[in-house]
Formats: structure tokens, C-alpha cells, sequence
């Protein structure tokens, strides 16, 4: 791919030569000298619903950004600013390094800026980002842009090419306040359009867009983001800072607290096995199995607020928990843990229901209502209600001694049109309530329980979160282990420094143990969450749950920590691969082959090293294909779902394609000595 920029790497280029305000040497540089180039061309007009044919520029301007970028085509990259309500945009862009332009748009007044930049769709095969309804296919560029904020989604995307390269992945460095990211496929031109639009005033933060069309694996191009937004949102200066210390615009520096161990560890949850029918000693009876079975921590989920059992959210509010069901909590929560697990209790946070007497207090301080769920969104800008959500949900660490909460609903914070500031609120915007809510929940659990477990689910996924979760579970999808797998790949790809939860696996009781082991492996490379009856398995589904749980524990750093590698997004990633250098685990979700690790040495001049390759197959077809650049001789074993050795055996792999048989939820372990 080329793209050599056309300054040297870090260095401020000019923006456009159209206006005097635009070429200006840069303050970070003054020095820096202006390289002369052409006006570049407005691009070929694309079609979008409900856009004026006819807008002037006493109504929009337009502005040239030329990048220094070019597409895989040769054809330069020029970001096309889209101005209302300001003339004299101020733009500068650098190159940190090769095949990267980071771009910071700032103004003098108030306006909504749009930029847009198109490269040539050429050997495109799949547009991620990590919107949970996204398929993969390439859409046209008149598809709604998704509005992206603090509690919805986070500002990412990418096209990506043959061989899972990134053609182009871009970022928007704005992770709180509402961002509008569209994309897709130029009829007109065969161009492939992105655009990324913010509403601007001086004071506030610039646009930034950090745009990569380096030559790399896509999931090596995602991970450049979190590091950058992890840069970003730290600002200048925050070596200097303690984490958590408030910085001058009112929020929590992000410096992240670390993840406690049992976060990374299996879990039990109560949601699809129980649902609200909870008391205290049904609870107890599955920890005590869950935990011989190898999980750290159980999940209490709706259902112990209320002794309603007709789902809904009518009697979320209150926060009390129900006195028949749980009359001790304290007591109840020492018996788990003496049976070895962390305890995590769930809140619907934003949720007050028509049932609670909650209700009548804060009904005046609601978003919107729910009526399908007989409740209301609170308005987290009011002082008052962030006030009884932190009392509420503290009490969990506070008086009951649990290890953390699951903090469920975020995103429905993210209303479409909000109504303005009420009277007695202390924030303009939702997205700051949002945040002011969740940094002083976070400080006051932390004073308790400095390692304090908190979940946060998909799709309240922003950068902008870290600082107030530990893990982040992926979207409900039960018994569809396809989606399980992508969801939390997904997640894994822009999570930073969070620990990733699979959604509750469950299954009918009837499964197959093979079945059972298909749903684990779909989760390999995150957390997993069980959520069956424990006591009514089969002792074939306890064993292969047992074995796998196993798996999961005694290869957690790799398989959470490692370079994660999933290929082919476009056919939801059928196989998967996670390396820390010595250990190689790849998963199988259809009948590909497997390429063995390279075990040269790093400078390729002396004895090849020790490796261990895991394969899990969760593919029907038995046949596993293993290719090798070179003869190779490693100990294998086979083992099936539950674990049963099938063979232990030396392999004389030929250079080229070694078939091995591993059965339909089995696992293959090879290692090759020195």
C-alpha cells in the first residue's frame, strides 16, 4: 500500500491554501515551512436523503484538508470540511508516523463541522465498527450515520481489504459529547466515503480524527486506537496527576485502576438460569456448584428488588431488596463468600418504575418515558437524582460487603432528542450528567472496595467508560453462540484496558455435551458467564463444562492478554487466534486450516524455539488441517469435549498439510520442544 506522507512523520502540515486563516504556520511549529500544492477538487456530489441540491456558501463553506496520505490507488487523501456557522475554520494536521494523519479542526464561533475524506474501494471485503446490529457488508453512503456519545457506541470504524488488511481505520478523539460517523459505498464514483461531524464552540474540544491507512491487520489498527485514545482523553501533563484527580474540565482523569482478578476469571450468572426467582438460598446452592466447577464470582440479576416475577421494569427504583427472598443480605452474601466466589448485584441504573415509590419522588426528573416497561429514564443532570442512584447502589459494597455491581441500561441515557436543562439541573448536557454520575459512583465504591467489580455491557462501549468499569459484557444473544463470538471479539478489538464478558451461556437441557462445548469455545477469548440450572446437568454437560472452565482458567493470559487475531469478519470471524509468543491458542469455527506457529528464533539465525499450539474445534468436520512451513516433530494430544484423552503421540509433520482428527468440541495440544 502507499502511503508515504508527503512530511516527515510528527511533524504539523498545512491545512489548505484556500484561506489565510488555514495556512498560517502552526503554534506547535512556527518554523515550520508550507510546502506548496494544488487546490484539491470538491469530490463527486453522493446522493443523501433530505440534502439540499443547492446550498451556498452563505449557508455551508467548504474547506480543503490535504493529509499527506494516499490510498492504495495513489490518489492523495484530502479531508473535505463542511462548515455552518463559521468561515474561518482553523485546521492542522500531523503524521505521527507512516500511513497516519491525525487532523484537529478548531473555531472561532459556534459551528457544526463536517468532514468527509474518500478513499478508492478497492479490494474491499468488510466494514466494521462496533455497533452491535452491524453486519459486515459495505453500505451505500446514504445510510443514516449513527450517532455515537459517552453511553452509545464509540467513535471507530474501518474498511478492511483481502487478507484482513485495514484499508482505511479512523477515529474520532471526542468519546463523551454526541459524534454523528456515517460511512459507505459512493454510487457516483466508486469511492468509499468517511465522514465524521461535531458540533464546535471555542472553548470546547477541537474535532480530532485520527486517520490510518497503514498496511496492517485490521485488529493491529484498532488496537493503534485505544492507544491513542488512551492518549488523548490523559491529555498533556497527566504523568503528573493521581489517578482519578479531577482534571480542569470537570471530569475523571482516565487513568485506569486496574482489574481485579476474579473479573478475568469464569462466572456464574443468575439471569437466563433463574430469572427473578431468586431468594437467597437458590442463590447459594448454584455458588456452591459453580464454584467447584471453577468459577470466581456469581452475578445476582433482577430479581432481588422485588417479588414480582413478570419481567419488566415496573419495580426497579427503590432498590430494596425483597425481605421474604433476602431477609439478611449481609448474612447472604458471607455465605458466598465462604464458598470461594465475589459477589456482583445487578441495578437497572437509569430505570425508575411506575410500582416503586420512586416514582412519585422523581417523576418530574425523567428523560423520557417507557410505557411498554411501565417506567421512566431518570435525568442524570439533576444533583438529586445522581445523589439517590449513588446511595442506592452503594450499599451493596457499603453494607452488604459485595465485590462489585453490574451496572445495567447505560445506553438508554442516550436519548435521540433530550429535552433541555430542567430547572434544578447542574449540567447542560445528558452526556456530562452521565459522567459526573458514574465518576462519583466510582469514588465512592473505590473508598470501600478499592478493587471494586463493575460491569458495563455492550453498547455503552466508549473510551470515555473505562475509567468506571472493570469488564464489559457483550449484547444479550442467548443460545446463539455465533453471535456471542463476534460480540465479544468485537469488543475485545477497542476495549482497552477491560476485562470482556461473554453474554450468559446457556442451552436446553436435552443438549449434547459436544453442543455444550461448541457454546464455550464461541466465548474462548473472553470471560465466560454460565447461566444454567447447575443441578439438573447432565453429569456428561457437568464434565464438559468442568474441562473447558478449566481451559479457560489455566489459559486466561493468553487468551485474554494475547495478540488477538481474528480473521475474516466478513463470515464472523471462523477462526481466531491469540499468541503471547510462547503459547498459541486458535479457535475453529469452520473447516480451515491451521498454520503453526513459526518457531524461529527472533534474529531466524539460531535452534528453532518451544512453542504449544491449542486448537478448539468447533466446527462440525473433524478434520483439522495444520500446515507448516517446515518438518516439524511435536507432541500431540487429543482430548474431547469433556476432556477424555483420545491419543498421545509424537507427529512427524511434513512441510505443507497435516490432517488430525479432532472431534466436534475437542481441543488438540500441540508442543514442540527445543
Amino acid at each position: 500500500m502507499t502511503t508515504a506522507p508527503r512530511h516527515p512523520a510528527g511533524a504539523p502540515t498545512e491545512a489548505t491554501p484556500t484561506d489565510p486563516a488555514l495556512t498560517e504556520p502552526t503554534p506547535t511549529d512556527p518554523t515550520q515551512s508550507v510546502e506548496p500544492q494544488s487546490v484539491p477538487s470538491q469530490p463527486v456530489p453522493a446522493w443523501r436523503p433530505n440534502t439540499p441540491a443547492d446550498e451556498t456558501p452563505e449557508t455551508v463553506a467548504h474547506h480543503p484538508v490535504t493529509t499527506g496520505l494516499s490510498d492504495t490507488t495513489g490518489t492523495p487523501v484530502t479531508v473535505h470540511l463542511t462548515v455552518l456557522g463559521c468561515d474561518r475554520p482553523n485546521a492542522v494536521v500531523t503524521t505521527p508516523e507512516e500511513g497516519v494523519a491525525l487532523v484537529e479542526v478548531t473555531v472561532a464561533t459556534a459551528a457544526t463541522v463536517r468532514a468527509e475524506w474518500r478513499i478508492a474501494c478497492v479490494d474491499a471485503t468488510a466494514y466494521w465498527t462496533p455497533a452491535t446490529n452491524a453486519s459486515r457488508w459495505l453500505p451505500p453512503s446514504w445510510t443514516a450515520p449513527r450517532t455515537v456519545s459517552l453511553a452509545l457506541g464509540a467513535p471507530v470504524a474501518a474498511l478492511i481489504g483481502t487478507g484482513d488488511r485495514s484499508l482505511c481505520t479512523a477515529a474520532a478523539g471526542e468519546t463523551a459529547a454526541p459524534v454523528r460517523v456515517g460511512a459507505g459505498v459512493v454510487e457516483e464514483s466508486g469511492e468509499f466515503a468517511f465522514t465524521v461531524e461535531q458540533d464546535l464552540t471555542p472553548d470546547g474540544p477541537p474535532l480530532r480524527l485520527r486517520i490510518d491507512l497503514g498496511d496492517r491487520h485490521f485488529a493491529r489498527a484498532l488496537e493503534a486506537v485505544t492507544t491513542w485514545w488512551g492518549e488523548e482523553a490523559r491529555g498533556p501533563g497527566h504523568e503528573d496527576r493521581p489517578a482519578h484527580d479531577t482534571n480542569p474540565t470537570g471530569g475523571p482523569d482516565p487513568t485506569h485502576p486496574g482489574v481485579a482478578p476474579a473479573a478475568r476469571m469464569p462466572a456464574y450468572s443468575t439471569w437466563y438460569s433463574l430469572h427473578q426467582n431468586l431468594d437467597a438460598a437458590v442463590v447459594e446452592r448454584q455458588a456452591a456448584l459453580a464454584a467447584d466447577l471453577g468459577c470466581d464470582s456469581i452475578i445476582v440479576d433482577d430479581g432481588w428488588q422485588t417479588a414480582d416475577r413478570t419481567r419488566g421494569y415496573g419495580h426497579c427504583g427503590d432498590w430494596e431488596p425483597n425481605s421474604e427472598a433476602f431477609p439478611d443480605p449481609a448474612a447472604h452474601v458471607a455465605e458466598v463468600h465462604r464458598l470461594g466466589l465475589a459477589y456482583l448485584l445487578w441495578y437497572a441504573v437509569p430505570y425508575i418504575g411506575r410500582h416503586n415509590d420512586a416514582w412519585d419522588r422523581f417523576k418530574g426528573m425523567i428523560l423520557r418515558e417507557v410505557p411498554q416497561l411501565e417506567a421512566a429514564v431518570l435525568d442524570p443532570r439533576h444533583p438529586e437524582v445522581r445523589a439517590y442512584l449513588i446511595d442506592k447502589i452503594s450499599r451493596a459494597v457499603e453494607e452488604w460487603d459485595m465485590d462489585g455491581v453490574k451496572l445495567d441500561f447505560i445506553d438508554q441515557f442516550a436519548v435521540a432528542d433530550p429535552p433541555p436543562a430542567p430547572s434544578g439541573a447542574d449540567h447542560t448536557a445528558v452526556h456530562e450528567g452521565v459522567s459526573r454520575l458514574l465518576a462519583d459512583l466510582d469514588a465512592r465504591l473505590r473508598r470501600t472496595r478499592p478493587d471494586v467489580i463493575v460491569e458495563h455491557r455492550q453498547p455503552y462501549v466508549s473510551p470515555g467508560l473505562w475509567p468506571y468499569a472493570t469488564m464489559i459484557r457483550t449484547v444479550d444473544c442467548p443460545l446463539s453462540p455465533a453471535q456471542n463470538r463476534q460480540g465479544t471479539l468485537d469488543c475485545r478489538l477497542i476495549a482497552g484496558p477491560l476485562a470482556v464478558h461473554a453474554d450468559m451461556i446457556m442451552w436446553h437441557a436435552a443438549e449434547r455435551p459436544e453442543a455444550v462445548a461448541v457454546h464455550l469455545i464461541n466465548a474462548l477469548f473472553s470471560v465466560p458467564q454460565i447461566s444454567v440450572d447447575l443441578a439438573a446437568q447432565t453429569p456428561e454437560q457437568l464434565a464438559t463444562l468442568r474441562f473447558w472452565l478449566g481451559v479457560f482458567r489455566g489459559h486466561a493470559g493468553v487468551l485474554q492478554l494475547g495478540e488477538l487475531t481474528p480473521t475474516r469478519p466478513d463470515l464472523g470471524y471462523p477462526q481466531v487466534r491469540a499468541s503471547d509468543g510462547n503459547t498459541t491458542v486458535v479457535a475453529r469455527y469452520a473447516p480451515l486450516p491451521v498454520a503453526l506457529p513459526d518457531g524461529s528464533d527472533a534474529a531466524n539465525t539460531g535452534p528453532r524455539r518451544q512453542w504449544t499450539l491449542l486448537v478448539a474445534n468447533a466446527d462440525s468436520d473433524p478434520v483439522v488441517l495444520l500446515t507448516a512451513r517446515r518438518p516439524e516433530r511435536a507432541l500431540a494430544r487429543v482430548q474431547d469435549c469433556r476432556g477424555e484423552i483420545l491419543s498421545e503421540t509424537v507427529l512427524d509433520l511434513v512441510a505443507g498439510v497435516n490432517p488430525v482428527t479432532v472431534p466436534t468440541g475437542g481441543l488438540l495440544t500441540l508442543t514442540r520442544e527445543h
